[in-house]
């Protein structure tokens, strides 16, 4: 494979090889517009829905009467569609005849000698798509006219088929292991439903002040099973206070929590920062819950930890386990969510945790339950570890192949195929 690009590699702009049709968005005001039964009318896609790389069902179906009243326009199917306002980038084939809002741009080629639509859904993933950017009130938007100014970098026409192959199969590989992790997760949400609620081999039920329990279950304060504990964040300015060594998990270790353990996190504080402020170090075995942004993530701290104010923390008693108090905060997470105040940041005040209550079973039960729903846990961080390392190699990938830094072999076969 050669390592540069030869003279058949050619730039192009997106405008000269593409028309760019933008959608719009029927009036909220008139009810007739829409069809939330979403039983006669048709898909209309806003940047919600572009999360897969096909999308046939969408959040908002909109009428006939809605599409005379609008300049919505119709999106053939296969045609490839991008998000432009705010999450730039998002791209995603309509996988049915559909509409879109103002947000969403379908491209569409002027010629299949040019460009293959297959490398063009490929290469808006890779191209300088922010060169032309405008920075909004609300975060990053183009335009249709800076649209039309993307450069595109473009290899014949049977080299785009081959690229574009290797990276759907690529992508193939990635959706199929998303589609495995939705699956999963849909299992431990119900496990979770039924064996935190009715546990396991009973036919006996009663009512307590957590809704209805085995009847060998208790439903007690957890400030009477387990010790609450909260954190604190050293001053800023003090630089002396951080960087120390200890584990600090604050708002952002996010994306760390809800997958059981937390084994490191983002910020470190030190020794004197915790003597100087309200900082708590908590051993190993607490468990964590946010109460503020990214309210109702939990988890396990492997190590001892000190935490920031925005979260609570149990160090859990003989009478109930870690884990099985864990899953009891996953399966409420919706509830916590609900409750949370504040027009900022939304928040869940000490007085309600000073309240909450819990099931407690037996804990020989507690123990057979978390093991149970932790055995479904190593099954979907297995896979979300392999959708990540896929997704780098589909980046690597992208980086060589769409760039011409290594070239792809076209026989004579897939040439005259093209």
């Amino acid at each position: 494979m050669s390592k540069t690009v030869s003279e058949s590699w050619r730039t192009a702009l997106i405008g000269e090889i593409c028309n760019i049709a933008i959608g719009g968005t029927p009036s909220r005001s008139v009810s007739e517009y829409w069809d939330s039964t979403k039983s006669f009318g048709h898909p209309w896609v806003s940047i919600r829905d572009l999360r897969k790389p096909r999308i046939y069902e969408t959040s908002e179906y909109i009428t006939d009467s809605g599409i005379e009243n609008s300049n919505v326009k119709l999106v053939k199917k296969g045609t490839v569609l991008m998000s432009f306002k705010l999450s730039v980038g998002r791209v995603a084939y309509a996988d049915r005849d559909l509409y879109t809002n103002e947000a969403i741009a379908a491209f569409i080629p002027k010629s299949k000698n040019v460009i293959f639509n297959q490398f063009l859904y490929q290469g808006l993933q890779s191209w300088n798509l922010l060169e032309n950017i405008d920075q909004a009130v609300k975060g990053i938007t183009l335009n249709k006219e800076k649209i039309n100014l993307i450069e595109a970098l473009l290899p014949p026409l049977p080299e785009q088929q081959k690229i574009a192959t290797i990276l759907s199969s690529v992508d193939d590989v990635i959706e199929k292991t998303h589609a495995q992790i939705d699956k999963l997760k849909e299992l431990k949400t119900g496990m979770m439903q039924e064996l935190l609620t009715k546990g396991i081999g009973h036919t006996e039920f009663k009512d307590s002040p957590v809704g209805r329990i085995p009847v060998e279950w208790d439903a007690l304060l957890l400030d009477s099973v387990a010790r609450r504990g909260s954190g604190h964040t050293p001053n800023k300015a003090k630089q002396e206070y951080w960087n120390g060594g200890i584990e600090w998990v604050s708002l952002s270790d996010s994306s760390k929590l809800d997958r059981l353990y937390i084994t490191n996190t983002a910020k470190k504080i030190s020794k004197l920062g915790v003597e100087n402020s309200s900082a708590v170090i908590h051993p190993s075995g607490t468990v964590v819950l946010s109460r503020d942004a990214g309210v109702g993530k939990s988890a396990i701290l492997t190590k001892d930890m000190a935490v920031s104010q925005h979260f609570m923390a149990w160090v859990c008693s003989k009478k109930l386990d870690k884990h099985f108090l864990y899953y009891v905060l996953q399966l409420w997470k919706p509830k916590f969510e609900a409750i949370a105040i504040g027009s900022t940041i939304k928040t869940i005040g000490l007085p309600f945790f000073k309240k909450l209550q819990i099931p407690i079973p037996p804990l020989q039960e507690q123990e057979r339950i978390a093991k149970a729903l932790s055995s479904v846990d190593v099954k979907i961080f297995e896979l979300e570890d392999k959708h990540t390392s896929i997704e780098a190699i589909k980046k690597a990938l992208m980086q060589d192949l769409l760039t011409g830094k290594v070239r792809v072999n076209i026989d004579n076969k897939e040439a005259a195929a093209a």
